[in-house]
């Protein structure tokens, strides 16, 4: 049995949703929403409105680590301390490593550098590097677990799907067809997929990830989709198919902007997006960066660099 918790957003993401699920052995987390009272409160509402403890509750699964998916995280684990089961890639993140946080302002401020990004780009740098010296202090402590691809947990199968997040992964019930997918899929809107270093930090094609998770999705058989945002999704593959077609649409409108003279990727940001550039850059910057990959690797698009920026133009096929 599945108890969603939902949380009401004036924000495009019209809610946070997590779940408490139900199994032979006791009650089993799907992320922890966000860190605010009114969310904490609804969670202990929900545990008794269904006569349950806090207690009852064996151990917290997230599907990602993004703020809005672990905000109540430290509240849980200093009344009940239980084991939290991640991705690997998520605990760098959550602890916030000293060392990795460095290594991902490092990845931005030449990313953005090549990208053609210029003053903007040098403000979100900063911004990062302010960020990483008022967290430092805000890691979350506790016990984690780490899970991947094809691993069972709460009789549930699980796959890895970045592309929203390096560390996302989505839990299937393949006898009954049901998916806790957090943010891979929203109903009413589409996921960004954020562009984010390996742990390398070489660059990941976050849109390319992003469309392999689709695809494998589709592999499975599954009726609904419990998301992390809005509704329950009742016709996954349905939606599936709408966001591939969504991710070919935007690419082909970016070609056809490039297709008239080259241009680097910030150029194309601020053209498609004048206001949002500037008020959602890292989410703007993430956009473009991962349809043009996408079109490099259609072979629609190729890219040189010139004083140290990327310039991209299309690639002209020999009849």
């Amino acid at each position: 049995m599945i108890y969603p918790i939902t949380i009401p957003t004036n924000s495009d993401l019209r809610s946070f949703n997590f779940f408490i699920v139900e199994g032979s052995k006791g009650l089993t987390l799907i992320d922890a929403g966000i860190n605010h009272e009114a969310c904490w409160q609804q969670f202990l509402q929900t545990l008794q409105c269904h006569q349950f403890l806090l207690e009852d509750i064996n151990e917290i699964i997230l599907t990602h680590s993004h703020e809005d998916h672990i905000g109540l995280i430290p509240r849980i684990i200093e009344k009940h301390n239980i084991p939290v089961y991640v991705h690997a890639e998520a605990i760098p993140r959550l602890k916030r490593e000293k060392s990795f946080f460095e290594q991902r302002t490092s990845f931005y401020e030449r990313l953005y550098r090549e990208m053609g990004c210029g003053t903007e780009g040098e403000q979100r740098v900063q911004q990062l590097k302010n960020i990483v010296i008022e967290k430092q202090n805000e890691g979350l402590r506790a016990d984690y677990r780490t899970l991947s691809e094809n691993d069972y947990i709460i009789n549930r199968k699980v796959i890895e799907t970045p592309g929203h997040a390096p560390d996302h992964i989505a839990l299937i019930d393949e006898r009954n067809n049901v998916m806790l997918g957090g943010d891979h899929l929203i109903a009413h809107i589409s996921s960004n997929a954020l562009i984010e270093p390996y742990m390398n930090g070489e660059r990941r094609k976050t849109v390319l990830e992003y469309v392999e998770s689709l695809q494998k999705c589709l592999t499975y058989d599954i009726d609904y989709c419990y998301s992390g945002h809005g509704e329950r999704i009742t016709a996954p593959h349905l939606l599936i198919h709408k966001r591939l077609k969504g991710i070919e649409r935007k690419a082909e409108k970016f070609l056809s902007y490039i297709s008239e003279e080259e241009k680097t990727a910030s150029a194309l940001a601020q053209h498609f997006y004048p206001d949002k550039y500037y008020t959602q850059f890292s989410l703007v910057m993430s956009e473009v960066i991962g349809h043009l990959d996408y079109l490099e690797e259609k072979n629609k698009v190729e890219k040189g660099m010139e004083n140290g920026v990327w310039r991209y133009k299309t690639v002209k096929h020999i009849k």
